[in-house]
């Protein structure tokens, strides 16, 4: 199955070019996921980055989606599997679950964030501030989320160029 995706909006006002460009992020990181096997998942093939793994990395796109989204946006408990002893858990607790599985939770949050944004001003301020003090809205958190996403894909790119040779764009 090859995941549809574009980056072209239907129309090119600032709410739908920015939707967009996140869902064709999140998207890419999908596609990227497509065909490999669990076992290549799961494998860490940078030496000097063994929190680097397909499944990981999947996994700490949804948690950092749901940080931005639930924790600071809206204010809601933190039920992120990190911790103070360990603050980049969420790229290995997952680990020993079937892909499929982790992109699936990806995906099922998305779809639940698109829900929850559609009707919000883009101007909607978030609850907490950055660790400056200044505060943020929606508008940044989803740029913010477009960078996390496009950056990380640049790293599955790497990845699975190494564990099976398969480019993409």
């Amino acid at each position: 199955m090859t995941t549809e995706r574009t980056d072209v909006p239907s129309s090119f006002d600032e709410r739908t070019t920015l939707l967009t460009m996140l869902d064709y992020t999140r998207k890419t990181a999908i596609m990227k996921c497509e065909g490999i096997s669990d076992e290549d998942a799961r494998r860490a093939v940078l030496p000097s980055s063994p929190l680097m793994t397909v499944s990981g990395v999947i996994s700490h796109l949804r948690w950092v989606e749901y940080s931005w989204i639930q924790v600071r946006l809206l204010g809601g408990e933190d039920e992120g599997p990190w911790t103070e002893e360990d603050p980049d858990r969420e790229f290995r607790y997952r680990l020993g679950l079937p892909l499929s599985e982790v992109v699936a939770d990806y995906e099922a949050l998305a779809r639940d964030h698109d829900a929850l944004i559609a009707g919000w001003d883009l101007d909607m301020p978030a609850v907490a501030k950055l660790r400056d003090g200044r505060g943020i809205n929606l508008r940044w958190i989803l740029h913010h989320l477009v960078e996390e996403n496009a950056r990380h894909n640049g790293h599955l790119d790497i990845l699975r160029e190494l564990l099976d040779g398969t480019k993409g764009d």
